[in-house]
């Protein structure tokens, strides 16, 4: 087990969110949020690429029927609601809209999310002024190319992940008046979250909670924003370790690898001196010494 953080690619992203690791391809596949990009890093050859996407993506999922495109399909909530985008080999990108979402004010978009067990794409929406502390969001669910609200009176929702029987739906809010992790019990036949309990509070522990992943025995691992650490709390919410990374803004983790061993952090780049942290906003990777589950495809 080496817990040192290696740099992948010194991306220089925004907000770098939303890892998928793409098993076929081998790849590692994120999102620029402000950038307005979808990446790609290719293991096998270390060589990155990004393609333009029509506005702010803030998470990804890998479509069912992706084996045939040379760089898959992807579901992406993004600003206006949830689309399929499909990345060419000449740089351009299609992006062709599912659902729409009715947001309850302006100047919102899409945040974290991801699939449940079942292949069921679910994401949670924000005010992008964080500072106006506005609980407008909500948690919504892609059913039959339909959005549902689920949740509502979320600041900033995060930390999405499911437990390994799919059975346990983890959800944070990163906002600095929060910073708090839920359990919910998750109905795997109607895909919906109930029964919520306090999983964490953040308040009294380093870096406000962000993007999440969760491992076979069931360690659910988090981004410390603001601390450069990623947490792994064990099914009873014990917090378990902290791995530092280069970066003082770690946004979110996911399992990769041929072996799925690799914890795969990408991070945020904020403006003002960065001498202390050059490295801001790229992607790294730790050998957490335990390994995590496939990504279920996100089913259309």
């Amino acid at each position: 087990m080496n817990n040192a953080a290696e740099l992948v690619i010194d991306a220089r992203n925004g907000v770098g969110e939303s890892p998928v690791w793409d098993a076929q391809r081998q790849c590692l596949f994120w999102v620029d949020i402000p950038g307005q990009a979808l990446w790609c890093w290719n293991a096998s050859t270390a060589q990155a690429r990004h393609w333009p996407t029509p506005e702010m993506t803030s998470c990804i999922a890998l479509a069912t029927g992706s084996e045939a495109t040379p760089h898959g399909r992807w579901v992406a909530a993004m600003e206006t609601g949830v689309a399929l985008l499909t990345p060419h080999e000449d740089g351009t990108l299609t992006h062709d809209a599912i659902a729409p979402v009715q947001h309850p004010q302006s100047g919102m978009r899409f945040n974290d999310g991801r699939c449940d067990r079942q292949g069921r794409l679910r994401a949670g929406t924000m005010v992008m002024d964080m500072s106006l502390g506005a609980a407008a969001g909500s948690l919504y669910a892609l059913d039959a190319g339909a959005l549902r609200t689920v949740h509502s009176g979320f600041i900033t929702p995060n930390g999405m992940a499911f437990s390994p029987d799919g059975k346990t739906m983890y959800l944070s809010d990163s906002h600095p008046n929060v910073q708090t992790i839920w359990a919910y019990e998750y109905d795997t036949d109607t895909g919906t979250p109930h029964s919520p309990r306090v999983f964490v509070d953040m308040k009294p522990l380093p870096g406000r909670p962000d993007g999440a992943a969760v491992d076979t025995d069931g360690g659910y691992w988090i981004c410390g924003n603001d601390a450069g650490l990623v947490h792994r709390f064990t099914p009873d919410g014990r917090l378990d370790r902290s791995l530092p990374v280069p970066v003082k803004k770690p946004a979110m983790c996911a399992f990769g690898g041929s072996g799925l061993d690799t914890l795969f952090v990408t991070s945020i780049r904020p403006g003002g001196d960065l001498s202390d942290q050059p490295l801001a906003g790229g992607v790294f990777a730790l050998r957490p010494g335990v390994r995590g589950l496939d990504e279920p495809h996100c089913v259309l």
